[in-house]
């Protein structure tokens, strides 16, 4: 009998434990985001250097990219180039230059997010116009531009960048990359691509974790 009494005084105590309990974990939500998505997203200037029909060539950029889980970035990119050439035309004695400008897609798979240094393999797909410039521009002398100047152009431009993650907001680049170009109709004009490598430097700037890890919140 007594057996009986400290048996079932033992099973009251264990259950208002376990309604004690339940009543305080009621005042928590379970959240553990460590398997989730971390989104981040950055405004990123480059600047190059490279060549175009082995005379010396420049460039300048930017990008606007979502970044996910810090593996891989899609957005929008734009490149300025300008082409020392120095070339003159049949009937001008004046000498030009080529540039170019374009923008499109860009997409960033990115290994080893989790180092000091990660590498990455950027690809830039869209179009956009080239032409010539003199390279000794007089407003007295030289016509304007006009569409007849100016031909469009599509480029796709993959390459290949170590990325210096200096901080949660910042990071630096250090790459190369080729671009690929599509046919351009100029007249005259020896060139018919801006086809060239390009070495560039740049940085990143935005948020590339917008997430952390929590496992309960107070209500």
């Amino acid at each position: 009998m007594k057996f009986f009494k400290y048996s079932l005084l033992l099973l009251l105590l264990v259950g208002n434990q376990q309604l004690f309990s339940q009543d305080q974990e009621d005042n928590y939500i379970e959240f553990n985001d460590r398997n989730n998505i971390v989104h981040g997203i950055y405004l990123g200037f480059n600047l190059g250097v490279g060549e175009i029909e082995d005379e010396p060539t420049y460039a300048a950029g930017l990008k606007l990219a979502y970044v996910a889980n810090q593996q891989f970035e899609v957005g929008f990119a734009a490149n300025t180039i300008y082409s020392r050439q120095d070339l003159i035309f049949t009937g001008n004695n004046r000498r030009q230059d080529l540039f170019a400008v374009y923008g499109g897609l860009h997409l960033e798979p990115i290994f080893f997010s989790k180092s000091i240094v990660s590498l990455s393999f950027p690809v830039l797909i869209g179009g956009g116009a080239v032409g010539y410039i003199e390279n000794d521009y007089d407003e007295d002398y030289d016509p304007e531009i006009s569409e007849e100047d100016i031909d469009a152009v599509f480029v796709i431009e993959p390459g290949v960048s170590a990325l210096f993650n200096l901080s949660r907001y910042v990071q630096l680049e250090a790459g190369v990359t080729y671009r690929f170009s599509s046919i351009i109709e100029l007249e005259p004009s020896p060139i018919d691509r801006i086809n060239g490598f390009t070495a560039n430097i740049g940085i990143k700037m935005g948020i590339f974790n917008m997430g952390r890890n929590r496992y309960k919140k107070k209500i």
